[in-house]
């Protein structure tokens, strides 16, 4: 059968058509992402108790200038829209339903804070979009079952929690311990991991003194514990309260084995306003390379960072480790994007953050890898213990694993 020419150009025309609709049936796009855009919401606390933690958006925001100037993903250019809630979870709340309502983000990342991600959890399960690769260690942001779109980045505090009394049972057996905690879930979940790692000699805890996030000084807390002269004080707080423990207790001349938070082991916002002097000895655990460290003075990885910083955010201290931590979630979050393709979809984004295969980024200490399964919502559950020297944290030990159970790689 010979083909007639108006026959040819009509299956040509359909065979276009076929074409050009299975292109578009490859791009699948929710509010917030296009063929130019993807648009990402996120909250900060750029003022208030924990305005410290500001670097950590202002890298994020300087990440994503990098990504748009060297052509985007996949063709798209990041449109990064960064709100101010000053670590309040009545303002977290109205910021992010501005986001999502008014804005039309296709997700939320990088939500700092474990007061302001508790109270938009349930609203941003309910709505279905994704709230991924928190700014906080909370345990509770790892349970894909009860909150499918949630999802957190940093260590969990248990975990943290948990290696530090893996130190201590070694180290100081038999150390009486007094712990100040932040009265909320991060400290909560610190105090948790720490009692969990000791198990049955968590009756070496003798003090266990909370403080509220408005109070305006907490020396008074530190003279109480002192009082009790405990061997080992845990200070698991923000860098603020931090700077002011660490601070106190010099001034008290007071030599308890102090262990810090990791989020607040800032060498520019928490030891040096605390005072060299008073920091020296200060034990804390790191996922991620310490800028100040001569040790990476020649990594690749590093040196590119410094680059970064210089370039797009020239006001921030490269000695601040909030900045750091901003690139690292960053870099993450571009690797899910990528996985994403042109499947934009909220469906697809939380498939693909559910699906990081041991990605080692250049921000991260070496060992340390970034995995998620389906079943498994924890990003990063490796740390390394490190002592603060001179002006600068010095590591130790090997690489430990926070799990129950978990031990040194």
């Amino acid at each position: 059968m010979r083909l007639t020419k108006p026959l040819c150009a009509a299956m040509t025309a359909g065979l276009l058509i076929a074409a050009t609709d299975a292109a578009l049936a490859q791009k699948k796009y929710d509010p917030g992402a296009s063929d130019t855009e993807i648009k990402i919401g996120n909250i900060m606390p750029y003022s208030g108790p924990a305005s410290a933690y500001g670097a950590v958006g202002k890298a994020m925001t300087g990440y994503f200038h990098k990504i748009n100037d060297e052509g985007g993903i996949n063709g798209r250019k990041i449109n990064f829209i960064s709100y101010d809630d000053a670590y309040s979870p009545p303002k977290a709340v109205e910021q992010t339903r501005k986001l999502v309502e008014s804005d039309e983000v296709l997700l939320l990342f990088g939500a700092l804070g474990t007061p302001s991600n508790s109270a938009i959890q349930k609203y941003m399960n309910t709505k279905k979009v994704p709230q991924i690769f928190l700014a906080t260690g909370a345990t509770k942001w790892a349970d894909p079952k009860g909150f499918p779109w949630t999802m957190g980045w940093l260590p969990s505090y248990q975990s943290e929690g948990r290696i530090y009394a893996k130190h201590l049972l070694k180290e100081k057996p038999n150390a009486k311990i007094a712990v100040l905690y932040q009265n909320d879930d991060f400290g909560k979940d610190y105090l948790k991991g720490l009692q969990d790692g000791l198990g049955s000699k968590k009756s070496q805890i003798i003090a266990e003194e909370s403080y509220e996030l408005s109070e305006p000084t907490i020396d008074s807390h530190i003279v109480k514990l002192k009082a009790l002269n405990p061997d080992v004080l845990m200070i698991f707080t923000t860098p603020k309260f931090g700077a002011q423990t660490i601070k106190k207790v010099g001034e008290l001349g007071w030599k308890p084995t102090m262990m810090i938070a990791n989020v607040s082991a800032s060498t520019a916002t928490v030891m040096k306003p605390a005072g060299l002097d008073n920091a020296q000895g200060v034990i804390s655990a790191a996922y991620a390379k310490d800028t100040t460290d001569p040790q990476w003075t020649d990594d690749p990885a590093m040196k590119d960072y410094k680059a970064f910083l210089a370039k797009y955010v020239p006001e921030v201290n490269p000695a601040d480790s909030s900045a750091l931590t901003g690139y690292n979630m960053a870099q993450t979050m571009v690797q899910v994007l990528k996985q994403a393709g042109d499947n934009l979809t909220r469906d697809n984004i939380m498939k693909q953050a559910a699906n990081l295969q041991g990605i080692q980024q250049g921000g991260l200490l070496p060992g340390i890898l970034i995995k998620t399964t389906a079943t498994d919502f924890s990003p990063i559950e490796q740390l390394q213990l490190m002592r603060f020297k001179g002006e600068r944290w010095e590591l130790f030990g090997g690489v430990l694993d926070g799990e129950m159970g978990g031990g040194a790689h």
